[in-house]
């Protein structure tokens, strides 16, 4: 019986999906979001290829899937500071204008 080889990064991309999660509504979020997604490829690809040799693609499914779940939020908090953000810079220079 040939016994079977985890996959790399596995586990380092289902920490990164989490933490990308966790940290979403912070920069860091989207930083981490996006290494999870590009050092889940390579597993990706090895599993796609021969998935008898290689166990733990649940889990760097799973950390790929919160990667990109982490990512978006990450991204959608930066459109809301933007968008914010330059609305109360707008807002408080329109004020000044009056005094």
């Amino acid at each position: 019986m040939e016994q079977k080889q985890q996959l790399p990064n596995s586990t380092v991309v289902l920490v990164l999906g989490i933490c990308s999660i966790v940290f979403g509504c912070f920069f860091v979020g989207l930083v981490l979001g996006i290494i999870g997604i590009a050092l889940s490829s390579n597993g990706r690809k090895l599993y796609k290829e021969n998935p008898s040799l290689y166990e733990g693609y649940a889990n760097l499914n799973a950390g790929y899937i919160m990667s990109i779940i982490g990512t978006i939020l990450g991204g959608l908090y930066i459109l809301y500071v933007v968008l914010v953000g330059g609305t109360v810079l707008s807002l408080l220079s329109h004020r000044t204008q009056y005094y």
